[in-house]
């Protein structure tokens, strides 16, 4: 009997509707509830239809669709991460660097800012947006804006090798983005491409080079201190496996930031992290990621 074929799943697909206009009228709380509320269902169909579970996809589909679908959850999201609300992630990142003798000089140097890959982007005026320091390239599945490209990063093609000098990234930001994959190999997947688009420390040497090439990554916290098949240790060995080391880490209520200095290519013949519990209870989320 032949085996079926699986549909290769699109990593963030069907998230962000296009030309949304946010809206004032959620208020925090409701922002919250919205978009975890979303996050959950999308997790459900995505097991259903792995599952071939049609009628219950079907059932989800429909639940997503009456709390108001992913017009809802798109206006939900853009609020949140409002400065009103204090959800703009990079200002971590900023901080971080700011730390660090040198991105004053940098900012004023003609033809030596960072260049970052934003995946997922939102907006256009965050942070590091704004700070001058950055060359910044957004992508997203469904641009809401000129200056975000429409583009899925599990298809953004790699640099050259003889062209990455020039066309790759010091700084990929992975913002609340892994979380959203609803299937955890496909964000060891994600994880993995990261690699590709990064470009060698072009500062060896001073300050600055103790960070750079680096991974962005920003995760709900209850990912990785309330998951059954996650923790901080099981992270950290998976990026590690994958060539990095952790150089900064932020902890608070409802997030984790994490910049990630990539050391080296991806070891080959390296360790499997499969979905194992390492964490009992019945209050413990399924967040997992999954490497090959």
């Amino acid at each position: 009997m032949a085996l079926k074929k699986k549909a290769r799943p699109r990593l963030l697909s069907s998230t962000r509707p296009r030309n949304i206009k946010p809206t004032p009228s959620l208020s925090s709380h409701a922002t919250r509830t919205l978009v975890r509320s979303h996050h959950t269902l999308r997790k459900q169909l995505s097991c259903a239809l792995a599952q071939g579970d049609d009628f219950k996809a079907e059932s989800i589909k429909y639940e997503i669709e009456a709390a108001g679908g992913l017009r809802k959850y798109q206006e939900a999201s853009i609020q949140g991460q409002s400065a009103e609300r204090g959800g703009d992630t990079s200002k971590v990142l900023l901080q971080w660097l700011l730390e660090v003798k040198g991105l004053e000089l940098v900012r004023n140097a003609s033809g030596k800012k960072f260049r970052m890959l934003e995946v997922g982007a939102l907006r256009t005026d965050n942070t590091c947006s704004r700070n001058g320091a950055f060359e910044m390239k957004r992508i997203d599945l469904h641009s809401q804006h000129s200056d975000i490209e429409e583009q899925d990063f599990m298809e953004l093609p790699f640099p050259a090798t003889e062209d990455l000098d020039q066309e790759g990234f010091d700084i990929v930001s992975l913002s609340l983005v892994v979380n959203f994959v609803g299937d955890p190999a496909q964000r060891g997947e994600m994880l993995k491409r990261v690699e590709g688009f990064l470009r060698p420390c072009s500062r060896d040497g001073d300050e600055m080079s103790e960070f750079f090439p680096t991974l962005f990554l920003v995760l709900p916290a209850p990912c990785v201190t309330n998951s059954r098949y996650l923790d901080e240790e099981k992270l950290k060995s998976i990026l590690e496996i994958l060539g990095y080391t952790m150089a900064k880490r932020k902890l608070s209520s409802k997030l984790v930031y994490y910049l990630w200095r990539y050391e080296g290519s991806v070891k080959k013949n390296s360790k499997v992290f499969k979905k194992e519990e390492i964490r009992s209870g019945r209050s413990r989320n399924n967040f997992a990621i999954v490497l090959r």
